[in-house]
């Protein structure tokens, strides 16, 4: 199925074809019955699911976090991440108006691993170019939840604790992603539904269906279960950024100094004071256009030839994609794109951050700039299990999986228009931060005012910028589970595990001569710029555009000049060099091959110390990784291997000393593997200056060791107040560094070598290592509890709500290349101090309904920061979601959704100190009113 602009007839074919059935995960699973008793009460719908996923939690040796099937299917979420961030200590991050990763407890998504039907599995997507925590093509371990809908699976577990039979690989947690079972469902079973989606910003309708089918025979001994679920929108993004903040006398500062006839700060007067603050590089307003479709398919054959034997065979699919438009008005502050003329600067205004937060500037280049993306991911997964027991104590299972995921970038085309030594051009951030009045001193939106410049100048990125990129991760995993009980206290585990992840990514770029000129475009005779451009629709609803400031502008038409020069061509055609390679991009075109083999013995037991039940694991599991990794050393593609073993021991303690109190304890070693780009050993070698910069295959992992000190109070099944402490020693981390060695020490092919070097020769060599780490702790408060004991009908409400306040310092080495190096201590990449949701439900008859919240603190996204500040993030968000059901009939329902109430903005900052601006956007608040049925 493909992505384009008639996705709406075919949702209206799903529909047809689909009609007589609620999504598959508004349907509980056959553990969690539509009616549950409770303390002599029957809970139906999201109640039940709630109950369900407590007793999950409860009965868990480890400390788990669950969601049951209802209960993702109720929340107002467009994919799994949202649904995620309902769980204690999880956050998430957006990028395009959807949640795309999950931070838990602290620990940023490369410390995730996720498991699908029991089998580890990586999805990445493609997201716009964006600094400070979380933007551009995924090319790491983290996981992208928004290629998935919720409605696919029926119940998520995050496992906070580890275990010696859970894998290694995670110092966050352990997300357990497990899709329905026809075995879930009696006999046969079908729902579908419809909905039909509005976006206050982009004004568009997006629809949304969803389908089930179910069915058993030869007396429940074989099922088949099919689920499909399918979404379109039109999304618009909007906001002014700044392109990061530099000051011209930071030596680490990329660009040139305003006009001074001496150094940047001499002699005194305006210019030193200017050339000494700090100031916006590239100040702009965007435009983001997405037209997005998510299509997910689940199809899965059981089978119990006997009592004693069970196979499971399951499939997924998912694909998330289609198009993508970004427009900028923007002006380069931080050299000319053409001459020599300096920038002049007038009417200054620094603030007591030294920012220059307003002034006149006459010589500057403006730009009008538009990329177009034609971009998916697509997931695919196959496994099977099959699950044997001899007599009543023993059980063995086998699985096996094949995962795959493929973002895929075919296209990725800019075009630029110029206005050079402009002059009056102005910004202002006195009287907003985050809202720069702008001025340009000329019509933005007239031909005549801009000219094509197709040739790259002064060191800019070219202007007609070709950079398709793909990304193919593939997980293969085998594993054999046994599980014998010794008696009525001990049960003994052991397993093996073998997989292999292989990773390649690559990026090809518009073909340059000698790697530093674009050869010449030409437009077509009797073709002019007004031929090839278009008026972007006004932008600033519900944002609050200082007056003056222009709404609307010139802007290529990437698409029309796309087909009218060929670019897709890969060729030279009569207007211009359209050829693309890895020649001046080869440090994007690496792959990391490994392969894992691990195993586990545990000691599950169950008895009594003083009259109080003690329940738990313990354990130890064994791995052993080989590593292989090759990127481009120059024009060479180089491969290295590396090897480790880990020795991880767990364990997890639960003692009851009432029937409504648990107390647990965990401890264990843990083990991260180093991010993918960090990998490669392909890199640069200057044989003149005797430096080299490469990548590290041989870095270890990062490795740390977890406490978890959980009290727990369940006064009613529905019920739960719980308080946990958690401490994570990281023993380690990963840092850049330079050190002098040998060039023989680098395993690089002497054939590299030039200008009478050899192998024996000290080179200066900029890489990452091994550096040591820090504590990362904190708590979780957590709240549910249904007010049941209220008079009618406020004795539907109820309650979820919890905290969690994570701490941690971390050395960063900001400049390894000064002696000593320079250092700063921050906290952790991604972690937010303080982080809270809440949920207030009511459960009626036919009438139900929740508001969720959902808060996260500022956090910090990359150290350094670029341009010599000392690091970039993310402000506080606080997102409001609601959504109602009405029962029309015992089998209709009624679904009102209404997402992202408080219409909050992707607020990035650089610079810890000044917190400066760099982005600020929206993308407007979601409606969605459907109907679910169900046989």
């Amino acid at each position: 199925m493909g992505f384009n602009k008639q996705g709406v007839s075919r949702l209206a074919l799903a529909v047809a074809l689909t009609a007589l059935a609620t999504r598959p995960a508004f349907s509980a699973p056959a553990t969690v019955d539509d009616q549950t008793t409770v303390e002599g009460v029957v809970v139906t719908g999201y109640r039940a699911s709630l109950a369900s996923a407590l007793a999950v939690k409860r009965s868990s040796s480890s400390i788990v976090e669950v969601i049951d099937a209802e209960d993702i299917a109720d929340f107002p979420d467009l994919n799994l991440a949202e649904s995620l961030q309902r769980v204690p200590g999880v956050a998430i991050d957006r990028d395009g108006g959807e949640g795309r990763t999950i931070t838990v407890r602290g620990l940023s998504p490369d410390f995730t691993r996720v498991r699908i039907n029991g089998l580890e599995a990586l999805a990445t997507t493609g997201g716009k170019d964006l600094g400070g925590g979380g933007g551009g093509a995924n090319r790491g371990r983290g996981f992208d939840f928004q290629v998935f809908a919720s409605e696919l699976f029926n119940r998520v577990t995050v496992r906070k604790s580890q275990a010696a039979e859970t894998e290694e690989g995670s110092l966050g947690a352990t997300v357990d992603l497990r899709g329905a079972l026809p075995f879930d469902y009696p006999g046969l079973t079908a729902a579908g539904g419809v909905q039909y989606g509005y976006n206050d910003l982009s004004r568009s309708f997006d629809p949304r269906a969803t389908a089930l089918v179910s069915d058993t025979w030869f007396e429940g001994r074989l099922g088949a279960l099919v689920s499909v679920a399918y979404s379109a929108r039109e999304i618009l993004e909007e906001g002014p950024g700044t392109g990061r903040w530099e000051n011209p006398s930071v030596p680490t500062n990329a660009g040139g100094c305003f006009r001074s006839p001496g150094p940047c700060n001499t002699p005194a007067g305006t210019y030193s004071a200017v050339n000494a603050a700090w100031h916006a590089r590239t100040p702009r307003y965007a435009r983001l256009q997405y037209e997005w479709e998510r299509l997910g398919a689940t199809a899965a054959l059981q089978f119990r030839p006997d009592d004693q034997t069970l196979i499971t065979l399951t499939g997924l699919y998912a694909k998330v994609g289609g198009q993508r438009h970004e427009d900028y008005l923007e002006t380069y502050l931080t050299r000319p794109l053409q001459g020599v003329d300096q920038i002049d600067v007038s009417n200054a205004v620094i603030d007591g951050k030294n920012q220059l937060i307003s002034a006149t500037f006459n010589n500057v280049d403006v730009r009008t700039e538009s990329r177009y993306d034609e971009l998916s991911s697509t997931f695919n997964q196959v496994s099977l299990e099959i699950e044997r027991r001899f007599g009543e104590r023993l059980k063995l299972t086998a699985a096996y999986g094949d995962a795959r995921s493929i973002q895929d970038n075919p296209v990725q085309t800019t075009v630029t228009f110029e206005s050079y030594d402009t002059p009056n051009y102005g910004y202002d951030f006195s009287h907003d931060q985050n809202l720069p009045a702008i001025t340009y001193g000329f019509d933005v939106t007239s031909p005549a005012s801009w000219v094509f410049s197709s040739s790259k100048a002064k060191g800019e990125p070219s202007l007609l910028r070709m950079r398709p990129n793909k990304t193919t991760n593939r997980l293969r995993s085998g594993r054999l589970d046994g599980d014998f009980t010794l008696n009525d206290a001990l049960t003994l585990k052991a397993g093996v595990l073998g997989k292999q992840y292989d990773f390649a990514t690559s990026e090809r770029r518009r073909f340059t001569t000698n790697g530093t000129s674009d050869l010449a475009v030409a437009l077509p005779a009797g073709i002019s710029l007004a031929d090839v451009s278009r008026l972007v629709d006004p932008i600033g609803r519900n944002l609050g555009m200082p007056a003056g400031t222009p709404r609307t502008w010139l802007a290529p038409d990437v698409e029309t000049i796309i087909a009218l020069l060929d670019l897709d061509c890969d060729c030279v055609n009569a207007y211009g060099d359209f050829r693309v390679s890895i020649d001046n991009q080869r440090a994007a075109n690496r792959d990391v091959t490994e392969r894992d083999v691990s195993g586990y013995l545990q000691l599950d037991f169950d008895t009594k110390v003083l009259d109080m039940r003690l329940r738990g694991d313990v354990g130890v599991r064994y791995a052993r990784t080989d590593m292989t990794a090759g990127g481009f050393v120059q024009s060479s593609f180089v491969t290295l291997s590396h090897t480790y073993e880990d020795v991880l021991p767990a364990l997890n303690l639960v003692l009851e000393p009432r029937d409504d109190l648990l107390v647990r304890f965990s401890v264990a070693k843990v083990m991260s593997r180093p991010q993918l780009p960090y990998l490669t050993p392909g890199g640069t070698i200057s044989n003149t200056a005797r430096s080299i910069t490469i990548g590290n295959p041989d870095l270890d992992p990062i490795r740390a060791t977890t406490f978890d000190l959980n009290l727990e109070w369940y006064p009613g099944a529905e019920t739960i107040l719980s308080v946990g402490l958690f401490l994570k020693d990281l023993r380690s981390y990963i840092q850049s560094s330079s050190v002098t060695l040998p060039y023989s020490a680098t395993g690089f092919p002497s054939g590299l070598l030039t200008n009478n070097n050899t192998p024996a020769t000290l080179f200066q060599i900029a890489t990452l290592e091994n550096t040591a780490g820090g504590e990362l702790k904190g708590y979780e408060v957590s709240l549910q509890k249904p007010f049941s004991f209220l008079p009618a009908p406020f004795d539907r409400l109820g309650v979820i709500a919890n905290y969690t306040h994570a701490q941690s310092e971390i050395t960063y080495v900001t400049d390894a290349a000064s002696t000593p190096q320079r250092v700063t201590v921050m906290p952790l990449v991604g972690l937010s101090p303080h982080s809270w949701n809440a949920t207030l439900y009511y459960e009626g008859d036919a009438l139900s309904g929740r508001v969720s919240a959902a808060y996260r603190d500022s956090y910090i996204g990359s150290v350094p920061g670029g341009n010599g500040n000392d690091a970039r993030g993310k402000a506080e968000s606080l997102t409001v979601d609601a959504a109602a059901t009405f029962k029309l009939s015992r089998r209709a329902t009624l679904t009102l959704e209404a997402l992202n109430l408080t219409d909050v903005f992707d607020e990035r900052w650089i610079s810890r100190e000044r917190l400066s601006m760099e982005e600020y956007t929206h993308t407007g608040r979601q409606f969605y009113l459907g109907v679910r049925y169900r046989f």
